[in-house]
Protein backbone atom coordinates (compact mmCIF):
# COMPACT_ATOMS: atom_id res chain seq x y z
CA UNK A 1 0.00 0.00 0.00
CA UNK A 2 2.70 2.51 1.02
CA UNK A 3 4.62 1.78 -2.21
CA UNK A 4 1.77 3.42 -4.14
CA UNK A 5 2.04 6.66 -2.13
CA UNK A 6 4.61 9.23 -3.29
CA UNK A 7 7.45 9.12 -0.80
CA UNK A 8 10.32 11.36 0.21
CA UNK A 9 13.37 9.55 1.56
CA UNK A 10 15.73 11.66 3.62
CA UNK A 11 19.51 11.51 3.70
CA UNK A 12 21.07 9.80 6.74
CA UNK A 13 20.95 12.07 9.78
CA UNK A 14 18.42 14.47 8.26
CA UNK A 15 15.56 12.92 10.21
CA UNK A 16 16.59 14.55 13.49
CA UNK A 17 14.50 17.70 13.03
CA UNK A 18 11.38 15.70 12.19
CA UNK A 19 11.90 13.44 15.19
CA UNK A 20 11.65 16.67 17.22
CA UNK A 21 8.46 17.40 15.27
CA UNK A 22 9.86 20.39 13.41
CA UNK A 23 7.51 20.68 10.40
CA UNK A 24 9.92 21.55 7.57
CA UNK A 25 11.90 19.34 5.20
CA UNK A 26 14.61 21.17 3.28
CA UNK A 27 15.51 20.15 -0.27
CA UNK A 28 19.11 19.67 0.82
CA UNK A 29 18.01 16.92 3.19
CA UNK A 30 16.20 14.86 0.57
CA UNK A 31 17.90 11.76 -0.80
CA UNK A 32 15.26 10.85 -3.38
CA UNK A 33 11.58 11.08 -4.21
CA UNK A 34 9.67 7.93 -5.10
CA UNK A 35 6.77 8.46 -7.47
CA UNK A 36 5.81 11.67 -9.21
CA UNK A 37 3.96 13.82 -6.67
CA UNK A 38 2.29 16.98 -7.93
CA UNK A 39 2.80 20.36 -6.28
CA UNK A 40 0.95 20.32 -2.95
CA UNK A 41 0.20 16.59 -3.03
CA UNK A 42 0.57 14.64 0.19
CA UNK A 43 3.75 12.57 0.45
CA UNK A 44 4.98 10.05 2.95
CA UNK A 45 8.28 11.13 4.53
CA UNK A 46 10.72 8.42 5.63
CA UNK A 47 14.21 8.28 7.04
CA UNK A 48 17.06 6.61 5.15
CA UNK A 49 16.11 3.23 6.66
CA UNK A 50 12.48 3.40 5.56
CA UNK A 51 10.96 4.39 8.92
CA UNK A 52 7.87 6.65 8.77
CA UNK A 53 8.44 10.18 9.98
CA UNK A 54 5.54 12.35 8.79
CA UNK A 55 2.93 13.17 6.20
CA UNK A 56 3.81 16.32 4.29
CA UNK A 57 2.85 18.52 1.36
CA UNK A 58 5.28 18.31 -1.56
CA UNK A 59 6.66 21.52 -3.06
CA UNK A 60 8.94 20.74 -6.04
CA UNK A 61 10.24 24.30 -6.54
CA UNK A 62 10.77 25.42 -2.96
CA UNK A 63 13.83 25.16 -0.73
CA UNK A 64 11.27 23.82 1.75
CA UNK A 65 10.63 20.66 -0.24
CA UNK A 66 7.88 19.53 2.13
CA UNK A 67 5.89 20.97 5.03
CA UNK A 68 4.49 18.46 7.47
CA UNK A 69 0.81 17.99 8.08
CA UNK A 70 1.05 15.27 10.70
CA UNK A 71 3.53 13.03 12.51
CA UNK A 72 0.88 10.33 13.10
CA UNK A 73 1.15 7.49 10.59
CA UNK A 74 -2.50 6.54 11.03
CA UNK A 75 -3.71 9.98 9.88
CA UNK A 76 -5.26 10.28 6.44
CA UNK A 77 -4.73 13.72 4.92
CA UNK A 78 -7.97 14.24 3.06
CA UNK A 79 -10.68 16.92 2.83
CA UNK A 80 -12.18 15.84 6.17
CA UNK A 81 -8.78 16.10 7.90
CA UNK A 82 -8.19 19.60 6.47
CA UNK A 83 -11.69 20.74 7.44
CA UNK A 84 -11.19 19.46 10.99
CA UNK A 85 -8.00 21.53 11.32
CA UNK A 86 -9.83 24.65 10.13
CA UNK A 87 -12.66 24.04 12.61
CA UNK A 88 -10.26 23.50 15.53
CA UNK A 89 -8.31 26.66 14.74
CA UNK A 90 -11.43 28.83 14.61
CA UNK A 91 -12.80 27.39 17.84
CA UNK A 92 -9.49 28.06 19.63
CA UNK A 93 -9.94 31.83 19.02
CA UNK A 94 -13.48 32.05 20.42
CA UNK A 95 -12.23 33.71 23.63
CA UNK A 96 -11.33 36.87 21.68
CA UNK A 97 -14.75 37.55 20.22
CA UNK A 98 -15.98 39.56 23.21
CA UNK A 99 -13.04 41.94 22.74
CA UNK A 100 -12.76 42.33 18.98
CA UNK A 101 -14.12 41.25 15.62
CA UNK A 102 -10.65 41.36 14.05
CA UNK A 103 -8.97 38.01 14.71
CA UNK A 104 -6.29 35.80 13.19
CA UNK A 105 -8.22 32.58 12.72
CA UNK A 106 -5.40 30.43 11.33
CA UNK A 107 -1.67 30.91 11.89
CA UNK A 108 0.07 28.46 9.60
CA UNK A 109 2.23 25.82 11.23
CA UNK A 110 0.85 26.59 14.69
CA UNK A 111 -2.57 25.35 13.51
CA UNK A 112 -1.11 22.39 11.54
CA UNK A 113 -1.99 24.10 8.26
CA UNK A 114 1.52 25.17 7.22
CA UNK A 115 1.66 28.26 5.06
CA UNK A 116 -1.96 29.31 5.62
CA UNK A 117 -2.87 32.68 7.11
CA UNK A 118 -6.53 33.57 7.71
CA UNK A 119 -7.82 36.78 9.28
CA UNK A 120 -11.41 37.73 10.01
CA UNK A 121 -12.51 41.37 9.89
CA UNK A 122 -16.11 41.62 11.07
CA UNK A 123 -18.06 39.60 8.46
CA UNK A 124 -15.17 39.45 5.97
CA UNK A 125 -12.59 36.65 5.92
CA UNK A 126 -9.21 37.18 4.21
CA UNK A 127 -6.79 34.39 3.28
CA UNK A 128 -3.14 34.07 2.33
CA UNK A 129 -2.05 30.73 0.83
CA UNK A 130 1.74 30.83 1.17
CA UNK A 131 2.63 27.21 0.44
CA UNK A 132 1.92 24.57 -2.17
CA UNK A 133 0.17 22.31 0.32
CA UNK A 134 -2.59 24.68 1.39
CA UNK A 135 -2.92 25.88 -2.21
CA UNK A 136 -3.71 22.27 -3.17
CA UNK A 137 -6.60 22.29 -0.68
CA UNK A 138 -7.66 25.87 -1.48
CA UNK A 139 -11.28 25.13 -2.36
CA UNK A 140 -11.82 22.85 0.64
CA UNK A 141 -10.36 25.47 2.96
CA UNK A 142 -12.52 28.25 1.51
CA UNK A 143 -15.70 26.21 2.01
CA UNK A 144 -14.68 25.24 5.54
CA UNK A 145 -14.08 28.88 6.46
CA UNK A 146 -17.59 29.80 5.35
CA UNK A 147 -19.01 26.83 7.26
CA UNK A 148 -17.29 27.50 10.59
CA UNK A 149 -17.18 31.31 10.68
CA UNK A 150 -20.68 31.94 9.38
CA UNK A 151 -19.16 34.53 7.02
CA UNK A 152 -20.13 34.17 3.37
CA UNK A 153 -17.36 36.46 2.13
CA UNK A 154 -13.80 35.12 1.70
CA UNK A 155 -11.24 37.20 -0.18
CA UNK A 156 -7.86 35.76 -1.14
CA UNK A 157 -4.81 38.03 -0.69
CA UNK A 158 -2.22 35.49 -1.83
CA UNK A 159 0.07 38.18 -3.21
CA UNK A 160 3.11 37.83 -0.92
CA UNK A 161 6.61 37.13 -2.22
CA UNK A 162 6.57 33.71 -0.55
CA UNK A 163 4.28 32.48 -3.34
CA UNK A 164 7.01 32.85 -5.95
CA UNK A 165 9.39 30.73 -3.87
CA UNK A 166 6.75 27.99 -3.93
CA UNK A 167 6.36 28.26 -7.70
CA UNK A 168 2.87 29.70 -7.29
CA UNK A 169 1.35 32.71 -9.10
CA UNK A 170 0.03 35.68 -7.15
CA UNK A 171 -3.69 35.82 -6.49
CA UNK A 172 -5.98 38.67 -5.42
CA UNK A 173 -9.51 37.46 -5.93
CA UNK A 174 -12.74 36.33 -4.35
CA UNK A 175 -12.52 32.82 -2.94
CA UNK A 176 -16.10 32.60 -1.64
CA UNK A 177 -19.02 35.00 -1.92
CA UNK A 178 -18.69 38.43 -3.52
CA UNK A 179 -16.18 41.26 -3.83
CA UNK A 180 -15.42 42.84 -0.45
CA UNK A 181 -16.55 46.41 0.21
CA UNK A 182 -14.11 49.29 -0.20
CA UNK A 183 -13.71 49.35 3.56
CA UNK A 184 -14.61 46.98 6.39
CA UNK A 185 -15.16 48.49 9.83
CA UNK A 186 -13.79 46.58 12.81
CA UNK A 187 -13.85 47.25 16.55
CA UNK A 188 -10.98 46.49 18.91
CA UNK A 189 -11.24 47.28 22.61
CA UNK A 190 -13.96 49.81 21.81
CA UNK A 191 -11.95 51.61 19.10
CA UNK A 192 -13.20 51.57 15.51
CA UNK A 193 -10.90 51.11 12.53
CA UNK A 194 -11.49 50.93 8.80
CA UNK A 195 -9.71 48.11 6.96
CA UNK A 196 -8.99 47.88 3.24
CA UNK A 197 -8.71 44.13 2.70
CA UNK A 198 -7.99 44.43 -1.03
CA UNK A 199 -5.10 46.90 -1.02
CA UNK A 200 -3.93 47.19 2.60
CA UNK A 201 -0.68 45.78 4.01
CA UNK A 202 -0.73 42.01 4.50
CA UNK A 203 -4.44 41.22 4.86
CA UNK A 204 -5.36 44.84 5.64
CA UNK A 205 -4.57 45.37 9.33
CA UNK A 206 -1.99 44.35 11.91
CA UNK A 207 -4.08 42.17 14.21
CA UNK A 208 -0.86 40.84 15.74
CA UNK A 209 -0.30 44.15 17.58
CA UNK A 210 -3.62 44.05 19.47
CA UNK A 211 -2.14 43.49 22.92
CA UNK A 212 0.62 46.02 22.33
CA UNK A 213 -1.93 48.66 21.30
CA UNK A 214 -3.73 47.89 24.56
CA UNK A 215 -0.42 48.34 26.42
CA UNK A 216 0.15 51.73 24.76
CA UNK A 217 -3.34 52.78 25.85
CA UNK A 218 -2.66 51.72 29.45
CA UNK A 219 0.63 53.61 29.47
CA UNK A 220 -1.17 56.77 28.31
CA UNK A 221 -3.81 56.31 31.02
CA UNK A 222 -1.21 55.74 33.71
CA UNK A 223 0.85 58.74 32.58
CA UNK A 224 -2.18 61.02 32.86
CA UNK A 225 -3.04 59.66 36.31
CA UNK A 226 0.50 60.21 37.61
CA UNK A 227 1.35 63.52 35.92
CA UNK A 228 -2.05 65.15 35.75
CA UNK A 229 -1.69 65.79 32.02
CA UNK A 230 -1.83 63.77 28.85
CA UNK A 231 1.42 62.53 27.35
CA UNK A 232 3.04 63.73 24.15
CA UNK A 233 3.53 60.62 22.02
CA UNK A 234 5.20 59.79 18.72
CA UNK A 235 4.07 56.85 16.58
CA UNK A 236 6.53 55.98 13.80
CA UNK A 237 5.50 53.87 10.80
CA UNK A 238 1.94 54.53 11.94
CA UNK A 239 0.19 52.92 8.92
CA UNK A 240 -3.58 53.44 9.46
CA UNK A 241 -3.19 54.73 13.00
CA UNK A 242 -3.57 51.65 15.20
CA UNK A 243 -1.25 52.74 18.00
CA UNK A 244 -2.16 56.40 17.49
CA UNK A 245 -5.84 55.87 18.19
CA UNK A 246 -5.09 53.63 21.18
CA UNK A 247 -2.91 56.38 22.68
CA UNK A 248 -5.59 59.00 22.09
CA UNK A 249 -8.20 56.74 23.71
CA UNK A 250 -5.87 56.50 26.72
CA UNK A 251 -5.85 60.27 27.16
CA UNK A 252 -2.70 61.34 25.31
CA UNK A 253 -2.63 65.12 24.93
CA UNK A 254 -0.80 65.10 21.60
CA UNK A 255 -0.08 62.22 19.24
CA UNK A 256 2.31 62.77 16.33
CA UNK A 257 2.15 60.03 13.69
CA UNK A 258 4.57 59.48 10.80
CA UNK A 259 4.32 57.30 7.72
CA UNK A 260 5.71 57.51 4.19
CA UNK A 261 2.37 56.49 2.64
CA UNK A 262 -0.14 59.26 1.91
CA UNK A 263 -2.88 56.66 1.44
CA UNK A 264 -2.21 55.10 4.85
CA UNK A 265 -2.23 58.50 6.52
CA UNK A 266 -5.51 59.38 4.82
CA UNK A 267 -7.12 56.24 6.22
CA UNK A 268 -5.56 56.94 9.63
CA UNK A 269 -7.18 60.38 9.69
CA UNK A 270 -10.51 58.85 8.69
CA UNK A 271 -10.11 56.37 11.55
CA UNK A 272 -9.53 59.28 13.94
CA UNK A 273 -12.73 60.92 12.71
CA UNK A 274 -14.82 57.78 13.10
CA UNK A 275 -13.83 57.73 16.79
CA UNK A 276 -14.35 61.47 17.34
CA UNK A 277 -10.62 62.08 17.80
CA UNK A 278 -10.30 64.81 15.14
CA UNK A 279 -9.90 67.63 17.68
CA UNK A 280 -6.54 68.89 16.46
CA UNK A 281 -4.49 66.92 18.98
CA UNK A 282 -3.49 64.30 16.43
CA UNK A 283 -0.83 65.34 13.90
CA UNK A 284 -0.11 63.34 10.76
CA UNK A 285 3.22 63.66 8.96
CA UNK A 286 4.05 62.13 5.58
CA UNK A 287 7.80 61.58 5.78
CA UNK A 288 10.68 59.13 5.84
CA UNK A 289 10.89 58.04 9.49
CA UNK A 290 14.69 57.85 9.50
CA UNK A 291 14.91 61.46 8.38
CA UNK A 292 12.08 62.64 10.63
CA UNK A 293 13.71 61.17 13.73
CA UNK A 294 16.98 62.96 12.95
CA UNK A 295 15.08 66.21 12.45
CA UNK A 296 13.31 65.83 15.79
CA UNK A 297 16.68 65.08 17.41
CA UNK A 298 18.35 68.12 15.86
CA UNK A 299 15.49 70.40 16.94
CA UNK A 300 15.60 69.12 20.51
CA UNK A 301 12.06 67.73 20.35
CA UNK A 302 11.04 65.45 23.23
CA UNK A 303 8.29 62.88 23.62
CA UNK A 304 6.97 61.03 26.66
CA UNK A 305 6.44 57.89 24.57
CA UNK A 306 7.96 56.80 21.27
CA UNK A 307 6.66 53.83 19.28
CA UNK A 308 8.80 52.23 16.56
CA UNK A 309 6.87 49.62 14.55
CA UNK A 310 8.67 49.42 11.20
CA UNK A 311 7.94 47.12 8.27
CA UNK A 312 10.07 44.03 7.76
CA UNK A 313 13.69 45.15 7.30
CA UNK A 314 15.07 41.62 6.71
CA UNK A 315 13.15 39.38 4.32
CA UNK A 316 15.77 36.62 4.71
CA UNK A 317 19.04 35.88 6.50
CA UNK A 318 20.88 37.52 3.59
CA UNK A 319 19.59 40.92 4.73
CA UNK A 320 20.28 40.64 8.46
CA UNK A 321 23.32 42.95 8.56
CA UNK A 322 21.58 45.73 6.65
CA UNK A 323 18.44 45.31 8.77
CA UNK A 324 20.46 45.44 12.00
CA UNK A 325 21.88 48.80 10.97
CA UNK A 326 18.38 50.10 10.22
CA UNK A 327 16.99 48.94 13.57
CA UNK A 328 20.00 50.47 15.34
CA UNK A 329 19.44 53.79 13.58
CA UNK A 330 15.78 54.25 14.46
CA UNK A 331 16.21 53.05 18.03
CA UNK A 332 19.23 55.29 18.61
CA UNK A 333 17.34 58.40 17.52
CA UNK A 334 14.13 57.26 19.16
CA UNK A 335 15.93 57.05 22.50
CA UNK A 336 17.57 60.45 21.99
CA UNK A 337 14.19 62.23 21.75
CA UNK A 338 12.71 60.67 24.88
CA UNK A 339 11.80 63.13 27.60
CA UNK A 340 13.16 62.38 31.12
CA UNK A 341 11.39 59.24 32.29
CA UNK A 342 10.18 58.61 28.75
CA UNK A 343 9.11 55.23 27.40
CA UNK A 344 9.93 53.37 24.20
CA UNK A 345 7.94 50.57 22.55
CA UNK A 346 10.09 49.12 19.79
CA UNK A 347 9.35 46.20 17.46
CA UNK A 348 10.72 43.99 14.73
CA UNK A 349 8.57 41.81 12.48
CA UNK A 350 11.58 40.39 10.60
CA UNK A 351 11.63 36.63 11.08
CA UNK A 352 15.35 36.57 10.26
CA UNK A 353 16.03 38.80 13.30
CA UNK A 354 15.54 36.58 16.35
CA UNK A 355 14.66 37.75 19.84
CA UNK A 356 18.22 37.69 21.15
CA UNK A 357 19.64 39.59 18.19
CA UNK A 358 16.93 42.23 18.36
CA UNK A 359 17.61 42.79 22.04
CA UNK A 360 21.34 43.12 21.32
CA UNK A 361 20.67 45.68 18.59
CA UNK A 362 18.49 47.77 20.90
CA UNK A 363 21.04 47.43 23.72
CA UNK A 364 23.65 48.84 21.35
CA UNK A 365 21.37 51.79 20.63
CA UNK A 366 20.91 52.34 24.38
CA UNK A 367 24.68 52.41 24.90
CA UNK A 368 25.33 54.82 22.03
CA UNK A 369 22.44 57.11 22.95
CA UNK A 370 23.86 57.49 26.47
CA UNK A 371 20.41 56.84 27.88
CA UNK A 372 20.11 54.55 30.86
CA UNK A 373 17.12 52.31 30.32
CA UNK A 374 15.25 49.53 32.02
CA UNK A 375 13.68 46.78 29.94
CA UNK A 376 10.24 46.54 31.48
CA UNK A 377 8.91 43.75 29.27
CA UNK A 378 9.46 41.68 26.17
CA UNK A 379 6.54 41.98 23.77
CA UNK A 380 5.09 39.78 21.07
CA UNK A 381 1.98 38.93 19.11
CA UNK A 382 -1.43 38.23 20.63
CA UNK A 383 -2.86 34.88 21.63
CA UNK A 384 -4.33 34.31 18.17
CA UNK A 385 -0.70 34.02 16.97
CA UNK A 386 0.40 31.09 19.18
CA UNK A 387 3.94 29.78 18.92
CA UNK A 388 4.21 26.07 18.17
CA UNK A 389 7.05 25.08 20.49
CA UNK A 390 8.60 22.78 17.89
CA UNK A 391 8.58 25.59 15.32
CA UNK A 392 10.39 28.60 16.80
CA UNK A 393 10.46 30.29 13.39
CA UNK A 394 6.83 31.20 14.02
CA UNK A 395 7.91 33.92 16.47
CA UNK A 396 8.29 36.65 13.86
CA UNK A 397 7.02 39.62 15.92
CA UNK A 398 9.13 40.65 18.87
CA UNK A 399 9.24 43.86 20.84
CA UNK A 400 10.70 45.58 23.88
CA UNK A 401 9.18 48.03 26.34
CA UNK A 402 11.92 50.32 27.67
CA UNK A 403 11.77 52.97 30.39
CA UNK A 404 14.34 55.75 30.37
CA UNK A 405 16.12 56.21 33.70
CA UNK A 406 18.08 59.32 32.69
CA UNK A 407 21.21 60.13 30.73
CA UNK A 408 24.87 59.50 31.39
Amino acid sequence: MTNQIPTIILKPGKERALLRRHPWVYATGVSKVLGKPKSGETVRIQDSKGKFLAWGAFSPESALRARCWSFQEEDVIDAAWIEARVKAAIEARSCLRSRTNAIRLIFGEADFLPGLIVDQYNNQVVTQFQSAGVEYWRSVIGQALVKYTGCSQVYDRSDAATRAREGLPERKEVLEGEEPPQEVEIVEDGIKYGVDVRMGHKTGFYVDQRDNRALARRLAEEFKRVHGRGMRALNCFCYTGGFSLALKAGGAEEVVSIDSSADALQMAQENAKRNGFDDGSMKWIEANVFEALREFRDKGEQFDLVILDPPKFASSHHHVDKAARAYKDINLNGLRILAPGGQLLTFSCSGAIDVDLFQKIVAGAVIDSRVEAWMMARLGAGIDHPLLMTHPEGEYLKGLYLLSRGRV
